[in-house]
This record gives C-alpha cells, structure tokens and sequence, in this order.
C-alpha cells in the first residue's frame, strides 16, 4: 500500500477509513458484517557499538473483515486497500462464514456507541524527519565514544496510527495518535556493566532525551564488576519499568469469565469472584482511563465498545474486573471491554528516599523474559537485567549479578512498604499504554543467580 497527504506518507483519516467501510457494506451478501481497520506510518534509527546502524521507515495497512450468518461467522484479513482486494477479502469471509460450525457465544451487534475524546495525535511527532531522530542518537554517541570504556545501542522510534472499528448496525469508532519512543542501553567495555533506560511520549519534544543518555551512562558506570549475592526473600526497590511489567500483569489478569469459573487469582472459596473484597495493601489504586494525560489511550475495544474510566483496585479493594459482552450477558451484569491502557496510582517517596529507608535490599532497573508459573497465583518467573544493585545501610553498596525470581505482583503489593510518583513507561512485555509509579515491597523472592549481564 502506498499513500500519499501533502507529500508524505500518512495513516488513513476517519474520512478514508469510513469510504473504505462503506465499500465492505456495498459489497456484502452476509446477513450482517463487522469490520476492523488499522494503518501506521513509523520511521526508526538504530544505532550499535557506537556506530550508527540503520534507518527504517515502514507504512502499512490492515484491513479484517467478518462476514456473519445467524450464529456462524469467519474473519479474513489482508493489508491490500485496492477495492478488487476488499471484494476478494469479502467474498472469501462470506464463503468460510457457511462453512464453520455455530459459535455457541455469538452476541448481537452493537448499536451505534459515543465515545470519549482522546487527543493523542500530535503533529510535530507525525512528521518528524529522519535527520532529527539521527542527532538525538548521535547526542549520546559522542558521549560514548569519548569516554573510552562506554559502548551505546539504542533504538529510536517515531509513528503515527489509526484504528477503526465499525459494523452492520452503524457502529463506527475511529481513533488516531502519535508515538515516540527511545530506548538506549550502555555497556562497559570490559563487559561487566550494563545500564538501560528509555522514554516514550505521544509528543516527541516531551522526552527527555537527556535525562535517558545520563541514566543509562550511570547505571553502567556504577554496575561494573557486579558480586554474587545469596538468592533469597529481598527488600526490593522497583523502578517504574520493572514495576510495570509485573502489576500490568495482574490488571490484565482480572477477568471475570476466569473467577467465576474457578481458573483464576481472584476466587472465591466457595464460589464466584472476589469484587468487593480486600486483595492487596490499602494504598494501591489500579485504573484503567483514555483521557488521562500521562495515557491517552484508544478509548475502545476490538468490538468498539467504550472505555472510559475504570478503576479495578481502589484503596486495595477489588472494585471490578472486565467482563466481556458475552459473559455479562450471563452473570447479569455491565460489560466494560478489554482495558487498552494501566495505570498504579502513587504517593510521594522518590527512589532516593526509599534507599535511605533501606537497611539492606537490592534496586532492580528492570524485568525481562517474564513467563507465567501458575495463573491461580499470577505467579510469574523472570530475569532483573541492566543494573542491579545491592542497598545496605540506606546507600547503594554495589553492583550484584542478577536474579531468576518466582513471585506474583498480588504477592508484591500485599507487601507494599513505599510508592513514589507514576510515570509513563516506554514498553512493558505484554504491551499496551502503561503509567507505574516506583515502589518499594518486602521479601520479594529470589530464586536463583544468572550469569547474564
């Protein structure tokens, strides 16, 4: 697909999207049809071994359409636009749509839906040019390269996207934003330190573009020639990134349709879920909401229902958890939607406090290479990675070698000693827009040594 506004490439507008929607309605045979429609313009710059090492550019498009017969239905999906592709992609769902057996879960269509306000679209971060991204990448390489014992790997990211969602009844939901993402690693040249930290921002001249190069510089700096530490029950500082990837995991573990039938964390013993019940430390508030500003989130879901503001733990207390069309039309209640975006509220400690608060304990950078151990639990098994470090006496003491860790962040946050501000993070594992203050809990669990950097 190539598109072209004003001489630049560029993602489908609402107009656009809604002319190729009317094609897939002109076309259908099927008693009723649901469309999804994405598009993204994205340009990158990598660089490593302190040299600079590509630039990318892609433009792509994604057009899925379901074609629907009572109780039967197929999908098929093609990024070809032209309308001989959007006729084939039709008649290809209708012809698989007959051949399926009955979904026993098939729900009615949605009616025509309002939707939250979300400007997420920034046209500054839209057109940056290739050129800008080149010297901030060449900002920390002159660093790098002049220090002598530094070398950088970085990726940086700028994009804009589109999504629609619209179907046989009228429903038609559209939704545009902008991206800018750096992530930079800096290891010692001896090959003992790594240090990593990264920023991501809907707009581009809102990363601190500075503050990512000098942590990143410390941190390996400062993990050189880490020792070996006695794996065990820690008091552990998690900075926002390795926050983020373990309570996001728990926020997207709060479905329902899983408790209620007994496959989940949020049981209860005799029955049913635990809405209304205490499930971590008082001080933990968990919401989901497009319009906040450090999120602006898509304010939908895949089948266009809204989302708007949703808190799922509120002062420890499990509010709700996100029910799908199909199981709230069972179990009587709201259906919400698939959240699309995370955010832990805080307090007011800074990383700093929270280590002079500490007798002894370990700072963790960040989580990587998370797998579930047992989704009963939310327990998970996973890696620390560019930059861990040993607190004794309320000051950092050394660089240790990193941990495998078997824990669950239901367990974290019943442990829960200090929170700090929320801050946007530039990518968690399991995706999505996520906002996660640092935080500081008890006996978080250790299992074992790696030998990884």
């Amino acid at each position: 697909m190539s598109r072209q506004q004003a001489g630049r490439p560029a993602i489908l507008t609402r107009q656009e999207s809604a002319a190729i929607v009317e094609k897939v309605n002109r076309l259908s045979r099927a008693e009723s049809w649901e469309v999804n429609l994405n598009s993204n313009v994205t340009g990158n710059t990598r660089f490593a071994a302190n040299q600079l090492s590509t630039s990318g550019f892609v433009e792509n498009a994604q057009l899925v359409v379901q074609s629907n017969f009572g109780p039967k239905h197929a999908v098929v999906t093609s990024n070809d636009l032209s309308d001989a592709s959007i006729e084939r992609v039709v008649r290809e769902s209708e012809r698989l749509a007959r051949l399926v057996p009955d979904d026993p879960e098939v729900m009615p269509q949605l009616p025509p839906q309002r939707y939250p306000t979300v400007n997420a679209y920034v046209e500054r971060t839209a057109n940056l040019e290739p050129a800008e991204r080149a010297r901030t990448a060449l900002a920390v390489l002159e660093v790098t390269r002049g220090s002598g014992d530094l070398t950088a790997a970085g990726f940086l990211v700028t994009g804009q996207d589109s999504s629609c969602v619209a179907n046989a009844s009228g429903l038609f939901a559209y939704h545009r934003g902008t991206t800018s993402n750096y992530t930079l690693t800096v290891r010692t040249a001896d090959g003992t330190g790594s240090g990593w930290a990264a920023a991501d921002a809907q707009d581009w001249d809102q990363l601190d573009i500075r503050g990512v190069a000098e942590r990143a510089i410390a941190k390996a700096r400062a993990s050189r020639n880490p020792v070996a530490v006695e794996p065990g029950r820690y008091t552990v500082i998690m900075e926002p990134q390795a926050a983020g990837d373990l309570v996001q995991l728990m926020v997207f573990a709060m479905n329902a349709r899983q408790a209620d039938e007994g496959r989940s964390a949020f049981v209860k013993p005799e029955g049913g879920n635990r809405i209304g019940e205490r499930v971590v430390d008082e001080r933990v508030t968990l919401v989901s909401d497009p319009q906040d500003p450090q999120l602006l989130a898509q304010p939908f879901d895949g089948e266009g229902l809204p989302l708007g503001r949703q808190v799922w733990v509120e002062n420890g207390v499990l509010r709700q958890m996100f029910y799908s069309r199909f199981w709230a039309q069972r179990m009587n209640r709201q259906a919400t939607g698939f959240p699309t975006c995370a955010k832990m509220m805080g307090g007011d400690s800074s990383i700093e406090q929270m280590i002079a608060s500490t007798e002894r304990g370990i700072l963790v950078t960040r989580l990587w290479y998370l797998r579930q151990v047992d989704p009963r639990t939310i327990l998970y098994t996973g890696l620390t990675r560019d930059g861990t470090f040993l607190i004794e006496n309320g000051r950092i003491a050394r660089a240790v070698r990193n941990f495998r860790f078997n824990d669950s962040p239901l367990f974290m946050l019943n442990n829960l000693e200090a929170l700090g501000r929320p801050q946007r993070l530039a990518g968690t594992e399991a995706g999505g827009d996520i906002v996660m203050p640092p935080i500081k809990v008890r006996d978080f669990n250790f299992t074992s040594l790696s030998e990884a950097v």
